[in-house]
């Protein structure tokens, strides 16, 4: 019987900051916007060549004054020049906090005036009759497609690797976060079970109180990977009697985040085939992006094939595509998806300011305490609102998020889908962006009361419905980071050719033009369409990968190395809609 989640966000969008569990905030310096999860750590590489030392020939104590007097001359020249060039860049890099210290003017951006821009641009944008853009020519840029080559075997890599064919033993590992910081870890154990040869127990959910089976599809995830990795509902009778029916009382090792394969093959196999059985909690971000090719294999099959969600999940979430599909209808079917996080525990979390005054601080700090108990009253922490605007740390509000899509060119007839958790004051702030967009869509407003009702309370699964419609999307819009868009960036690069499709704004670009409210609705425009223009050419980038040696997530770009696997986009969009 599965509790329900009471998480402040209220969705289960991953992010990796705000959360019931106060599990962000990183250091005690600053206070920071969630954002993806960090790339893995460079190992410097050590030379194991040896090298013979030449003997060196005998030099005159006259030669060496000369020579370490001119060593010396050309040193100073450098220093000479070198010193003013780093006194003056570190005055500049300085300034900017340091004034926000002593209460000096403001820095331009830091102060949020959003509210009051729309109010002197509203006339111009409502009267503007220019052409709106075609939701299916806003992507310029295309890549080149490559011919797909066969995923690779591998049986055959076991027997090279192990001396014993036959498996090592299980694995437990125990899945920390909300829904797509527990896809990573589900990726990860897959990998970690290949690694090692090992039976993988279906992964633990360590928060939210959810089972596996409440998400995804718990037989369709075993007879996929069949072959592959092996896996199982629960451990044998034996080992769970041996360990007197307590998981807990199972060797739980505790692996640094990011660990090598060589650490999985060092030190967890061998207690692995004495003990028959591991356990590995918690299991976030526990395993590096390099590894051989045949283990990412295995982490792109679990993501984009094995991973498949609960038969309820999926058959709400096929019909809310759907609806969008048909209330889209001006635009071919086509859509906007936008993933906002304007949630209370957000706004609570990035220390930022808007328009509510002092009810809005007294708001802010209330939930603070409530979900962080004293975290940002240390004395140690540092809170500077203003400079987390200017490094664009704060969630972007509905009204920023409208005026950013009108400038782009997307008219009032453009249906959008919002993907959010309970919004800050609704009421208040989707009022300007309904102005702008009427056909704006929700999960509840698509879905009845009793379609819902099963996952009311469950973060999770409402997150999942969500990352679904937003799957689908035309154009998906990003707007404060975090597992979900990281993850979901990846997976639309991964169905729609190698492009992630998705408007990823220069924050700090923006919030310098609407600090300015006497800026024209032209400049904007302008502004707005090249930086759509760089969110398109930014799209299909596919960041160097060598053998072995991935420093970028596999999750947020999957290729080349989950290219065996893609399905063609037409091929989705079928299954989706015959599929209700």
């Amino acid at each position: 019987m599965k509790s329900k989640t009471h998480s402040h966000g209220g969705n289960g969008h991953d992010t990796d900051g705000a959360s019931a569990t106060g599990g962000g905030g990183g250091g005690g310096g600053s206070c920071s916007s969630p954002s993806p999860p960090p790339s893995p750590r460079r190992h410097s590489g050590i030379s194991h060549c040896r090298r013979r030392l030449r003997p060196v020939k005998s030099i005159s104590n006259r030669s060496l004054g000369t020579l370490a007097a001119g060593i010396m001359t050309r040193r100073s020249l450098r220093y000479f020049f070198l010193l003013p060039l780093l006194y003056i860049s570190g005055l500049l890099m300085c300034v900017g906090p340091f004034s926000a210290f002593i209460g000096g003017p403001p820095l331009p951006g830091s102060v949020y005036r959003s509210h009051e821009v729309f109010r002197h641009l509203w006339p111009a944008m409502e009267s503007d009759n220019s052409s709106a853009i075609v939701l299916s020519s806003v992507w310029k840029y295309k890549r080149k497609l490559r011919e797909h080559k066969a995923c690779p075997n591998l049986s055959a890599l076991h027997h090279e690797q192990f001396a014993s064919p036959g498996l090592n033993g299980f694995l437990i590992v125990e899945a920390n976060g909300g829904l797509n910081q527990q896809r990573s870890a589900i990726c990860n154990a897959v990998a970690v079970a290949g690694l090692l040869n090992a039976i993988l127990v279906i992964p633990h959910f360590e928060f939210h109180n959810v089972e596996f089976g409440d998400i995804y599809n718990e037989d369709h995830f075993i007879s996929t990977l069949d072959g592959y990795v092996k896996v199982v509902k629960e451990l044998p009778e034996a080992l769970m009697e041996k360990h007197n029916y307590n998981i807990s009382n199972i060797t739980n090792i505790r692996v640094r985040a990011w660990a090598p394969v060589s650490y999985y093959l060092g030190v967890v196999y061998p207690i692995l085939q004495s003990e028959g059985v591991v356990r590995i909690a918690p299991f976030a971000n526990r395993l590096e992006m390099s590894v051989p090719p045949h283990i990412q294999y295995l982490r792109c099959l679990t993501n984009y094939k094995a991973l498949r969600f609960s038969s309820s999940i999926s058959m709400l979430a096929k019909k809310l595509v759907n609806r969008m599909i048909e209330k889209s209808s001006r635009s071919d079917g086509k859509y906007i998806a936008v993933h906002l996080r304007f949630e209370e525990d957000m706004i609570a979390f990035s220390c930022c300011i808007y328009d509510g005054g002092k009810a809005e601080k007294l708001e802010m700090e209330s939930a603070r305490e409530k979900g962080w108990r004293g975290k940002f009253k240390r004395k140690d922490r540092i809170i500077l609102p203003n400079l987390n605007r200017v490094e664009g740390k704060c969630p972007l509000t509905p009204l920023e998020v409208g005026m950013m899509l009108r400038g782009m060119g997307f008219d009032n007839n453009t249906s959008i889908y919002l993907a959010s958790g309970k919004i800050y004051h609704a009421e208040r702030y989707l009022t300007p962006l309904k102005t702008m967009f009427p056909n704006l869509y929700t999960k509840e407003s698509l879905a009845t009361s009793d379609e819902l009702a099963p996952f009311m309370g469950y973060s999770s699964q409402l997150a999942a419905l969500d990352y679904t419609v937003c799957l689908f999307s035309e154009v998906f819009v990003t707007t404060q980071g975090g597992n979900f868009p990281h993850f979901l960036m990846g997976h639309r690069r991964f169905i729609y050719d190698g492009h992630s499709k998705t408007i990823n704004p220069d924050k700090r670009k923006l919030v310098l033009l609407l600090d300015d409210v006497d800026i024209s609705w032209r400049t904007l425009k302008e502004e707005m369409e090249d930086m759509l223009s760089e969110s398109d050419r930014k799209g299909i980038m596919v960041p160097r990968v060598r053998k072995i040696n991935r420093k970028t997530s596999i999750y947020m770009y999957p290729l080349p190395e989950c290219r065996c696997l893609q399905q063609s986009m037409a091929d989705q969009i079928d299954q989706i809609r015959h599929s209700e």
